[in-house]
């Protein structure tokens, strides 16, 4: 996830300040329609324009601009810019919902004054900008109680994730000195030292996001380390260096501070040292993988990269738990460099390719991603550029497979980012990140199904994805008693059948 995207459809932020502030209600009529539309099995139906020219969607939905950068918080400060990863918990009172947002802000990027930093009174490191905010809105008018900031002085806040005892973990996307770890952030009490402390046990690289397996403890987290990354080429030469890892703590009392007790780092490997380029798998392949450990978390990345049979992937962006199966993708994975999106079974310690983008209006370049109150997944797009001259997306898939739109980025060609319903799952609530604001959705979503999560996360990959098999390919395939989707995928490996 990069830092600022380039603003080509740039507005002034004196402009979009005086928009933010012109009253949430006029802007909610933009994308309004009849709130009794029926839902199709795919989806919710075609995107709308917005009069309001921020956010296309269905119709029958609805949205608020909730927060936006560099107008005012609670106290008076300035609201801090770049809006990324996000994540929705019950408030404090009832009828309330506190997001807890990052802000991946860093002294190094950006010209003096085109960021509003986070200032917090209790700062990791006072020489940066970065950090996190909460804002709690009320669940029936959506509108903002109030906002604060509850962590600061950390650099590149990029995702993160919600722990299963209620505090959000915030990544730092660097490897710049004294940075790149994961923090604690308590929503409830956002003075405490918690949130200045590093989870150094974690590791220290360019962490992106994070989840917690609610069964185990077990943390799971990606790494978006751009090196010897190509958007082109050979993906047999080109695949980068980004890991996916694991830690496992030592305490599991699962409360907040728990997960500084330290623990165990390992990162995702597997036997056939011939299978670690994880550009190079097809769609519903699996692999039993093993979990190799990483002896040093401060040099977390470098050791990986002399693990022979760790697996490579790119660039790996998003991370979610759900059902029994932990999901995350690579950005620009695969052979067209569209993305990947992969799942993992720790049960069975399996890795599986879920959907690998071969067409840019299915998928092109996710980033966060979630698994939505009714059971589907949804994904929000990082510099997607086929899509009416580069509009980002968020995108959703059905257990059955199908694909479907859900909200375009109309204002500019930043990214959407942190998408998370609320708990009563009657709210969608997204990030842009620039100009940075909070959009509150609303409409006639789904009921929650827990049984339909469940089929998600046990869901076969989508059929159009398959790849093309030859005749002679499958000819081969009955020979070797395989299947025609593990032949392809040794064709692709380089193992000769045919």
């Amino acid at each position: 996830m990069g830092l600022r995207g380039n603003w080509d459809r740039r507005i002034s932020r004196r402009a979009f300040i005086g928009m933010g502030g012109m009253g949430a209600a006029a802007l909610a009529l933009g994308a309004a329609g009849s709130r009794g539309a029926g839902a199709a099995e795919a989806g919710y139906g075609p995107l709308y324009p917005d009069p309001g020219g921020v956010v296309d969607l269905p119709r029958g939905f609805q949205y608020r601009i909730i927060s936006a950068e560099g107008t005012k918080l609670s106290n008076g400060a300035p609201v801090p810019s770049d809006f990324d990863g996000m994540a929705a918990f019950p408030g404090t009172k009832r009828g309330t919902t506190m997001l807890v947002r990052n802000h991946e802000l860093s002294i190094n990027e950006g010209a003096p004054g085109d960021n509003e930093p986070v200032q917090g009174s209790n700062p990791y490191d006072p020489n940066q900008i970065g950090g996190t905010s909460a804002v709690v809105v009320d669940n029936d008018s959506r509108k903002v109680l109030r906002d604060f900031v509850t962590s600061s002085g950390q650099t590149t806040n990029c995702a993160g994730g919600a722990t299963p005892w209620g505090t959000w973990l915030t990544c730092e996307e660097t490897k710049e000195a004294g940075h790149g770890y994961v923090f604690e952030v308590n929503p409830r009490n956002p003075r405490s030292d918690l949130s200045k402390t590093p989870i150094r046990e974690m590791g220290r690289f360019s962490h992106e996001a994070v989840d917690i397996d609610p069964e185990t403890g077990i943390a799971y987290l990606t790494e978006d380390d751009p090196s010897g990354v190509s958007n082109s080429g050979d993906p047999a030469a080109e695949t980068g260096a980004s890991f996916l890892y694991r830690f496992i703590p030592k305490n599991r009392a699962r409360r907040p501070g728990a997960l500084l007790g330290g623990g165990r780092l390992q990162v995702m490997a597997i036997d056939e040292t011939t299978r670690t380029n994880a550009d190079l798998y097809r769609r519903g392949q699996r692999f039993e993988v093993v979990w190799a450990d990483i002896t040093n978390p401060d040099a977390a990345h470098e050791q990986a990269l002399l693990t022979p049979n760790a697996i490579k992937f790119n660039r790996l962006e998003g991370a979610f738990f759900r059902g029994g199966a932990f999901w995350f993708d690579d950005t620009n994975g695969g052979e067209n460099r569209l993305g990947q999106i992969f799942r993992y079974f720790p049960a069975t310690n399996t890795l599986e390719l879920f959907y690998e983008g071969n067409d840019p209006n299915k998928m092109e370049s996710p980033d966060n991603i979630t698994i939505t109150p009714f059971g589907d997944l949804w994904f929000a797009e990082d510099e997607a550029v086929s899509d009416g001259n580069s509009l980002n997306r968020v995108m959703g898939v059905t257990p059955g497979g199908q694909v479907y739109k859900f909200a375009r980025n109309v204002l500019t060609d930043s990214e959407f980012a942190g998408p998370t319903f609320s708990p009563d799952g009657r709210t969608f609530f997204v990030n842009i990140q620039n100009p940075g604001i909070t959009l509150a959705i609303w409409g006639p979503f789904r009921y929650r199904n827990t049984s339909r999560q469940a089929r998600m996360s046990a869901a076969a990959p989508p059929e159009e994805f398959a790849p093309r098999v030859s005749g002679e390919l499958a000819e081969a395939a009955g020979r070797y008693g395989m299947g025609t989707l593990e032949a392809a995928a040794f064709d692709r490996l380089g193992v000769p059948l045919a």
